[in-house]
């Protein structure tokens, strides 16, 4: 359940943001997130699915002064889903099924605003 992800390089990105209503804390989603994830795991991750891995952040209130450009402004509290996906196909049929679907309502519950924004992979790698 917490083991690193290998990620295979061509793969598709997913960055989904559930921007948290005033007052949920990480207590309060957690059980959401876990039966979203678990489903999400469990039902898509094959190569039918296509599911290849992901991981979930909370936002911790720091911004890079290093890395940000015209922009210092904090943002909501929220929490980032980032997945990853054998293709963007793929990803769509499987949150288009009632099974997903059922979870991830329970977790917008929670929610002011969702969105989900996809990425191709151009380039990864590690320290030599």
């Amino acid at each position: 359940m917490f083991d690193a992800l290998s990620v295979p390089y061509g793969c598709v990105m997913m960055y989904n943001v559930v921007k948290l209503k005033k007052g949920v804390s990480e207590e309060d989603i957690e059980l959401a997130v876990g039966e979203m994830c678990n489903t999400v795991k469990n039902t898509y991750g094959d190569d039918e699915g296509g599911f290849l891995g992901g991981q979930v952040f909370k936002f911790a209130g720091f911004v890079s002064d290093e890395g940000s450009i015209a922009s210092k402004e904090q943002t909501s509290e929220h929490v980032a889903i980032v997945t990853y996906w054998e293709s963007f196909e793929q990803h769509e049929e499987s949150h288009a099924d009632d099974v997903f679907r059922e979870k991830f309502e329970a977790l917008g519950g929670f929610a002011t605003e969702t969105y989900e924004i996809g990425y191709k992979m151009m380039w990864q790698g590690g320290p030599d």
